[in-house]
């Protein structure tokens, strides 16, 4: 894949590989005949990891500005970094053993923009594993203000590769439901 298109680079993807972007604008999915429960249910998932994301950095800029304390930062912080990267994943393995497969079938063009986005998954993956390094770290030692801001980085280099896939996904995903139909890729 060019490096151009790398996830940490890039700036959306372009219309020779989301394609059927113009012809289904971000602005008309919801009205859209074609516009069904799966459509729904991906864009709702997305959101939930973007959520979940922003309320991992929240309790981390919370921990980072004293508004909680070393004692209550672990309670907070570990189910939801657990719940988010547990979610996060596995989103990514059904993408990748059943629905990136299902659209490369559908639609021979749209390969170049799911190879793109399996990438992009190891690239998320990378930051998932550095994030997870970098809060073993935190705990283990919750006074040293460096362990503190070497999670924030890396969380926040997670979060920002994870906004950039989520919606060049979109771009790709949700026009080629309206395009061919939900039942063709369930």
């Amino acid at each position: 894949m060019n490096e151009a298109f790398a996830l940490g680079v890039r700036n959306g993807i372009p219309d020779d590989i989301a394609y059927l972007r113009a012809r289904h604008p971000h602005g008309g999915w919801t009205t859209h005949v074609n516009f069904g429960q799966l459509c729904d249910f991906w864009l709702h998932v997305h959101q939930s990891l973007r959520s979940e994301g922003a309320a991992v950095e929240t309790i981390i800029a919370d921990f980072r500005e004293g508004r909680i304390d070393a004692r209550a930062f672990p309670q907070r912080f570990v189910p939801a970094l657990n719940q988010f990267l547990g979610h996060l994943d596995g989103h990514h393995q059904i993408e990748d053993a059943v629905y990136f497969p299902k659209f490369r079938a559908l639609d021979p063009r749209m390969a170049r923009g799911f190879d793109l986005l399996e990438a992009d998954h190891h690239a998320i993956h990378a930051a998932l594993e550095s994030t997870v390094a970098s809060a073993r770290g935190l705990l283990a030692s919750l006074a040293d203000a460096r362990a503190a801001d070497t999670h924030a980085a890396a969380a926040a280099t997670l979060t920002r590769l994870l906004v950039r896939h989520l919606t060049d996904e979109e771009d790709l995903v949700i026009p080629a439901m309206l395009e061919h139909g939900e039942r063709r890729v369930r």
